[in-house]
């Protein structure tokens, strides 16, 4: 609602609600400020307008809010810096931890202005690279079989890609008529399907020998 619209429902004037939703939005803003002492952040990128115009978002993860947004649209490396420069160096060398995706220009940054922050890259864009892998398997195996063996692959991509307990019972047949006919088609299922095992380790060697494995 309008500030007008507000003093007239509550009986208030003008300039009484305009001092209080101003009041109200410095302290939102003096929230907003990051810590003293930053320890774990996230950074991840927002879309603000069509045709792949993105805007770049730092999260606090240790108080679960957002602390910082690009001012202009990019996700280049100069432009992940600018957040580094505003934190200035003492919250840089406090970083213990990053999460972000495999976004190359983050990694730099990062490596350059809190060398010991620890990187972890999210699982959702790890799931991302390996589903992308089995579906390059699917267009290789789609292109080299013979024509009568093609009718297993065709119209089968979101089975394929989808996880088994996702799939109703048709898909979870035609998962399995699919995996019997392919053989390499099969093996990268079962090897992006197995990658999940490594998320329930607790132990970092035994995860290492899953994943040198």
């Amino acid at each position: 609602m309008t500030i007008k619209e507000v003093a007239k429902l509550h009986r208030l004037g003008w300039d009484q609600v305009r001092r209080m939703d101003a009041a109200y939005m410095r302290e939102l803003w003096a929230k907003r400020l990051p810590s003293k002492r930053l320890r774990a952040i996230g950074i991840d990128e927002v879309s603000i307008r069509k045709g792949h115009t993105y805007a770049i978002v730092v999260a606090d993860l240790d108080q679960q809010r957002p602390i910082w947004m690009s001012r202009q649209p990019g996700r280049k490396e100069e432009d992940i810096d600018r957040f580094f420069a505003e934190m200035g160096l003492k919250r840089n060398q406090s970083l213990r931890l990053a999460v972000m995706d495999m976004w190359k220009p983050f990694r730099n940054s990062l490596g350059r202005h809190a060398p010991e922050a620890q990187i972890i890259f999210d699982k959702f864009h790890v799931i991302k690279h390996l589903s992308e892998a089995l579906d390059s398997v699917r267009r290789q195996e789609y292109a080299r079989v013979s024509a009568k063996d093609r009718r297993f692959i065709k119209g089968q991509r979101y089975t394929l890609l989808s996880h088994r307990a996702n799939l109703d019972l048709d898909g979870r047949r035609s998962l399995d008529l699919l995996l019997k006919a392919n053989k390499r088609l099969s093996k990268a299922y079962l090897l992006k399907e197995s990658f999940g095992q490594i998320w329930d380790y607790r132990n970092p060697v035994w995860a290492r020998k899953f994943f040198d494995n």
